[in-house]
């Protein structure tokens, strides 16, 4: 397994890709956190952003553990989502107040 990350970084350090890569990762990582958003609130209501710092913790301690700089992207870019993502619950708890997403009818408001 070791092998195989030192040829990966080595080629992407070679060609001059790793930039590209991290980039890649997060968009689709930020792309990932705005449907968790919204399915988030809907379910979980205001009580997920609980969840999101807690993923951000979590992702925060791996990003200094980790042993190279992809691996660390990934984690940081994922902590600071889930971090930003604590706003994002409060500002979709309000956009379903004013009737921009369908709130839950199993829920009380």
């Amino acid at each position: 397994m070791q092998l195989n990350t030192i040829y990966t970084m080595n080629f992407l350090e070679e060609y001059n890709l790793t930039g590209l890569v991290i980039g890649i990762c997060t968009f689709l990582i930020i792309g990932l956190f705005h449907p968790l958003v919204i399915k988030g609130e809907y379910y979980f209501g205001i009580k997920i952003k609980w969840a999101f710092l807690a993923g951000g913790i979590i992702f925060t301690a791996l990003t200094l553990l980790a042993g190279n700089v992809l691996i660390s992207s990934f984690c940081g870019v994922t902590a600071f989502s889930c971090f930003w993502s604590i706003k994002e619950v409060a500002e979709q708890v309000e956009r379903v107040r004013k009737g921009w997403f369908p709130a839950n009818p199993r829920r009380k408001y």
